[in-house]
């Protein structure tokens, strides 16, 4: 797998600052999250942002919230209603831009935040009743610009599920800038793809097929095409965490090869594990661990390229928790 994974290129994920113990919070405070800076953080080069801090706010600040005013929504203190939307804005278009060309593979935003939140962020009407139904002005800005950059909030990494798809997807990303930010060609692309076929199966079958199909034309389209076609419909793939029935349909699919190469004993042994994990007694790790057993004994090329079976570092344990 060395021609996709570019090994020696770092793996460079944005992230809200607070989240690795800076302190830049409005109260001078932090955020910072275990899970990214000491797990996470062991196998990615961190691009840290705190928008307010660096569009001149300083730190401790007057604390902000969105406002919805004359059909609008804008960015105001809390205590002295001082608008500073402006600043701010005039501050995001230009370190957007800068992240644009900065080769991320990912970001991982504050949530709640009127600047980072990425959903569900509260916006107050003119009676100062709030709905939770914004995007915080420089996650909005980066989503606008970057459209199929991974990109989450911290609380939800806390869901096991969310975790994983969200790690795969960066990896997913770094690979494929590692792809085609080198020279490439279309035998290139159809090896990676290769390499990504059964996690695609995992997360959707539909974009499994029409997947194939985009690279099954490939030579027919314009490389500029076919490389904004191709990552826009890998990222949109993995954007929905893959499920316990589609994952069981894929160890059932690799478990398949071994057929006529293990003796019935071990058969029986895969197909028991695979029914556990259905039944959600075991976690993913079992059945891939017995699986990466039997590929390695038997010598199952195919298998042995796919990168289902190891999509991201085993030290995050990822699938030992879905």
């Amino acid at each position: 797998m060395a021609d996709i994974t570019a090994a020696a290129r770092p793996i460079r994920v944005g992230i809200s600052a607070c989240l690795l113990g800076r302190e830049v919070r409005f109260d001078g405070g932090h955020k910072r999250d275990p899970f990214l800076t000491d797990t996470f953080g062991r196998f990615v080069e961190w691009v840290p942002v705190c928008p307010e801090v660096e569009a001149g706010f300083g730190t401790p600040r007057e604390s902000m919230r969105l406002v919805r005013t004359d059909g609008r929504i804008r960015l105001l203190t809390n205590k002295t209603a001082r608008d500073v939307t402006a600043t701010l804005d005039d501050y995001v278009e230009r370190r957007v831009a800068e992240l644009a060309a900065a080769g991320l593979s990912g970001y991982v935003l504050k949530k709640d935040s009127p600047s980072c939140g990425m959903a569900r962020v509260k916006v107050y009407d003119a009676n100062d009743v709030p709905e939770r139904t914004g995007r915080g002005r420089f996650a909005a800005a980066l989503l606008d610009r970057l459209p199929d950059l991974p990109v989450e909030e911290e609380g939800r990494l806390s869901d096991a599920r969310l975790r994983e798809s969200f790690v795969d997807r960066v990896y997913a990303c770094w690979r494929l800038r590692g792809l085609f930010e080198a020279p490439w060609t279309i035998g290139s692309l159809v090896r990676f793809h290769t390499a990504y076929k059964l996690i695609l199966m995992a997360y959707s079958p539909q974009a499994y097929r029409e997947i194939g199909r985009l690279v099954a034309d490939a030579a027919s389209m314009p490389p500029d095409d076919l490389r904004r076609q191709y990552t826009h419909a890998l990222m949109a793939a993995l954007s929905r965490p893959a499920t316990r029935r589609r994952h069981t349909n894929v160890l059932q699919h690799m478990a398949g090869y071994f057929k006529q190469a293990i003796e019935p004993a071990s058969k029986a042994e895969l197909a028991a594990s695979i029914e556990e994990y259905r039944l959600g007694l075991v976690p993913l790790i079992v059945p891939i661990t017995l699986i990466r057993h039997h590929v390695r004994a038997c010598g199952v090329q195919y298998l042995a390229g796919q990168l289902y079976l190891d999509p991201h570092p085993r030290e995050l344990m990822l699938r030992n928790h879905v």
